[in-house]
C-alpha cells in the first residue's frame, strides 16, 4: 500500500483482526449462497439483461451489514444496490462488493462463482477477499503476498494457516492463458493468437484472477464489459501476489469512475509486468 493510500484510511485492512473479519463475512455469504445452490433459485433479469437471483441479494445484504459494523462510515458500493441507482458521489475510500460473481455459473450449478470484497483508496484496490464456495477456497491479499486457504463455508477460520501465493515468472515461449467462459470475443481470440500459448483455460468470475495469482495461469485478457465490483478484489489479490492489472495499453487500472457509470475499460491481468514482451 502506498504512503498516499495509507494516509487515506484510518485502519489497516491487513491487520489480522480486520482481515479475519472480512474473510469470515465472505465465508458466511458463501454459506448462505450454498443454501440457495442446494435448494434451487430462480434466475431473473436486471435492466441491463444480466442475471440476478435472490442469492445475490441476500449475500449483499449480509456483506453490507457486516462491513458497516467493521468499518463505520466507509462508503459501501454493492452491485445489487447499483442496479437500483448508482451513488451520487464517490468518497476517497470505499468498499466494492460483488456478492455473487458468476451468477450464470451459479444458476447452471457449475463451480466458479465467487464472493468478492474489495477495498479502494486513492483510486486503487488496496485489499481484497474472494471466496469460491464450491471449490472451498478462500483468497485474500496481504502486504507482501496474497494467500489461499482451503476451507468449507462452515469451517473454523484461521488465516494464519493460509498458504502464501506469489505469481510465476512469465515464459513468453509457453504461456498459460485464461479466458472468460461466457464473454470470449474476437479481440480475445486475436490476442491469444499473438501469444505463444501452451495452454488455454476456460473459467468464469473473479476466480480467474486467483488462478493467475496462484500460478495456474499466466495471462488473463478481458475485452468485454466489466464493472468495478467485478475486478476490485481480484486485482488486489493478484497485485499482492506480484502480478499486474493494466489497461490494454499498459496504463494503470483505476476505480471510482462514476463518469463511466463504474464500468471498466478492457484490461490485461498478468503474472508479471513484462507481459507485453510476450506479444509476437
Amino acid at each position: 500500500m502506498s504512503q498516499e493510500n495509507q494516509a487515506d484510511i484510518a485502519f489497516d485492512p491487513h491487520a489480522p483482526a480486520f482481515m479475519t473479519a472480512m474473510c469470515q463475512m465472505a465465508l458466511d455469504a458463501g454459506a448462505l449462497i450454498m443454501q440457495h445452490y442446494k435448494n434451487g433459485v430462480a434466475e431473473e433479469k436486471k435492466a441491463d439483461k444480466s442475471p440476478v437471483t435472490q442469492a445475490d441479494r441476500d449475500a449483499e445484504i449480509l456483506l453490507t451489514a457486516r462491513l458497516g459494523q467493521l468499518a463505520p462510515g466507509v462508503q459501501i458500493i454493492g452491485e445489487e444496490a447499483c442496479s437500483d441507482a448508482l451513488p451520487s458521489s464517490m468518497e476517497a475510500v470505499f468498499f466494492l462488493l460483488d456478492p455473487l460473481d458468476g451468477t450464470r455459473d451459479f444458476v447452471a450449478k457449475r463451480d466458479n462463482f465467487t464472493v468478492n470484497i474489495g477495498l479502494i483508496a486513492g483510486h486503487s484496490p488496496i485489499a481484497g477477499v474472494i471466496y469460491a464456495p464450491v471449490h472451498e477456497k478462500l483468497y485474500f491479499s496481504g502486504t507482501d503476498s496474497a494467500f489461499r486457504l482451503n476451507i468449507a463455508p462452515d469451517g473454523a477460520l484461521d488465516i494464519s494457516a493460509a498458504t502464501p501465493l506469489h505469481t510465476n515468472s512469465i515464459d513468453p515461449t509457453g504461456l498459460k492463458i485464461i479466458a472468460s467462459r461466457s464473454h470470449r470475443d474476437e479481440k480475445t481470440e486475436d490476442i491469444i493468437n499473438r501469444l505463444y500459448v501452451k495452454k488455454t483455460i476456460a473459467a468464469a468470475s473473479s476466480y480467474k484472477f486467483c488462478m493467475v495469482a496462484e500460478g495456474t495461469a499466466d495471462f488473463y485478457p478481458r475485452f468485454g464489459r466489466t464493472m468495478e465490483w467485478d475486478t476490485a478484489a481480484g486485482q488486489a489479490i493478484l497485485e499482492a501476489a506480484g502480478g499486474v492489472v493494466t489497461t490494454e495499453d499498459g496504463a494503470p487500472f483505476t476505480y471510482g469512475k462514476l463518469e463511466r457509470g463504474l464500468d471498466n475499460p478492457s484490461f490485461i491481468a498478468a503474472a508479471a509486468d513484462n507481459w507485453q514482451d510476450a506479444l509476437k
